[in-house]
């Protein structure tokens, strides 16, 4: 998941056997980006080695939804640009946003500690419940270790034994919390910026606790509804995707082969990312959320309360980085900067991007992880040239 253990009616225009791009009604070639220039983008992703990429780009209402690629290997069909993937920790920003309508409830407060709801929880080999505020939590400032780092899920998540042996199993959160806290914390509560899924393992049993239900059922009553996000849900335990899909691919070593990762039961994942999506939901709930239909104007300020993303291999992927409440600002190109969280799972990498204001966005997902960041680095260009050029009409 993003930068940890791994790093309806529309013309339909077949480019070939391998790509094909969506165009739907609107002129965003007006607004400085157009679909010719779409396609070339996309293109540029494969031309890394992904075997196939979707996306949805809409600029000021109009839409464009493209694919590049193949969705299997094998058959060598070609990506459907409206497939549902794993979208990895961009689940976090849907988990935060439900926390923050919560304490605009007053049924929390972020400066709540994590004994308060969770006691007992996290205690012992140096952690403190106590000295841990939710709001911590939410930006990765807590010092709690990364579970997905520990020597265990990095044979289950960096190996192709390790993930035939365990792609089936169940694990609970209260086990994955237990895994992180076996590793020392990284730093006193407060006092540093590491990215950690433990810590939204924990978010979502505090939704669990504060409301009686799962964090995905809340995720579902409070964004995905509301929103008419009806092709976004919580897989729980069930291994694969609907169709369509593009089958997600790994490479594990340098230089190694692709290895199919689309199955797997993803209870490894829980409230830090184990969301299946698609394109157009993606888009809709990230315009929603920069035009503050899901939060009032004292949770959208929490929510953009940033602090540097002082990791070296991050900054050096995306420099000037900086992290909200389960949200990212990342600094354009041509001054200024966007909304958004990636994803990265087995296999799949989902690259977002929102202005500032709503009215822009760009949504991919990318069905292979590969050892190099030529990919993701080839994506965030997408984003970026996509969303300046709305910018500066």
């Amino acid at each position: 998941m993003w930068w940890t253990t791994l790093v309806t009616a529309v013309a339909l225009c077949l480019v070939g056997a391998e790509g094909a791009v969506a165009q739907v009604a609107g002129t965003p070639h007006r607004l400085g980006y157009s679909y010719a220039q779409f396609q070339r983008d996309l293109q540029a992703i494969t031309a890394t080695g992904v075997t196939g990429v979707l996306g949805e780009v809409t600029l000021a209402g109009h839409r464009m939804i493209g694919a590049h690629g193949v969705a299997d290997i094998v058959t060598r069909r070609p990506v459907n640009p409206y497939g549902y993937f794993r979208i990895g920790s961009t689940t976090k920003t849907l988990v935060s946003v439900v926390l923050l309508q919560l304490a605009e409830e007053g049924r929390i407060s972020l400066e709540d500690s994590v004994e308060e709801w969770l006691p007992g929880m996290v205690s012992g080999n140096g952690y403190d419940g106590a000295a841990i505020t939710i709001r911590h939590l939410l930006q990765h400032t807590s010092g709690i270790h990364n579970y997905t780092e520990t020597e265990q899920m990095t044979d289950q998540l960096g190996s192709v034994e390790g993930y035939y042996r365990t792609r089936f199993n169940s694990v609970t959160p209260e086990e994955l919390v237990a895994l992180g806290l076996s590793e020392p914390p990284d730093f006193p509560p407060g006092t540093g910026w590491h990215y950690s899924n433990t810590n939204f393992v924990l978010a979502g049993l505090i939704i669990e606790r504060v409301t009686g239900r799962s964090w995905s059922q809340e995720v579902r009553t409070r964004i995905l509804q509301p929103l008419g996000m009806r092709h976004t849900f919580d897989p729980g335990t069930r291994p694969g995707l609907p169709h369509p899909h593009a089958r997600g691919y790994q490479q594990f070593t340098e230089d190694g082969p692709l290895v199919d990762t689309t199955l797997g039961n993803y209870s490894w994942a829980h409230a830090a990312g184990a969301l299946i999506s698609t394109a157009g939901d993606l888009g809709r709930f990230w315009r929603a959320l920069e035009r503050g239909e899901l939060l009032g104007p004292v949770g959208m300020a929490q929510l953009h309360d940033t602090v540097l993303a002082d990791d070296p291999e991050l900054q050096q992927v995306m420099p000037g980085a900086r992290y909200g409440l389960g949200i990212i600002w990342q600094p354009f190109s041509c001054g200024g900067g966007y909304w958004e969280h990636g994803g990265d799972t087995l296999g799949y990498a989902t690259v977002t991007g929102v202005s500032e204001d709503g009215r822009h966005s760009v949504v991919l997902s990318l069905s292979t992880q590969l050892i190099s960041f030529d990919a993701h680095l080839a994506a965030m260009r997408l984003v970026d040239r996509a969303l300046c050029a709305a910018q500066r009409r």
